[in-house]
């Protein structure tokens, strides 16, 4: 079992900035890619960044330009920095560790979620 433990949400405006911080822990046997999920009210679940154990990153559309993903050099804490955030970028953010970085990322773990809410 891997544990994931999120932190970093909050409150804050448009076109400021925020950052998630995620700690992975447990049995951890082999490193895998970790990712942030996000759900807005009344809208799906979907995926906003991942990075693999190479470094090598997936950003939605949406978030492109914005939201950087970043591990540690343990690669067991993950960090997204959101920059310039919009009203939309709110909901729930979960931390996630699985295998395929990009649209097949399949999560294995999921973190209890941090709730994000930027005002207009």
């Amino acid at each position: 079992q891997v544990q994931l433990v999120e932190s970093g949400g909050g409150l804050v405006q448009a076109g400021e900035s925020l950052r998630l911080s995620c700690a992975a822990s447990g049995s951890i046997v082999m490193i895998k890619v970790m990712g942030w999920y996000r759900q807005a009210p009344e809208k799906q679940r979907e995926l906003v960044s991942c990075i693999s154990r190479a470094g090598n990153t997936y950003y939605a559309e949406t978030v492109k330009g914005r939201f950087t993903i970043s591990r540690d050099m343990a690669k067991t804490t993950v960090y997204l920095q959101m920059n310039s955030v919009k009203p939309e970028d709110t909901g729930v953010y979960y931390c996630t560790w699985g295998t395929g970085c990009g649209v097949n990322f399949e999560p294995d773990y999921w973190g209890q979620g941090t709730q994000v809410t930027v005002s207009s």
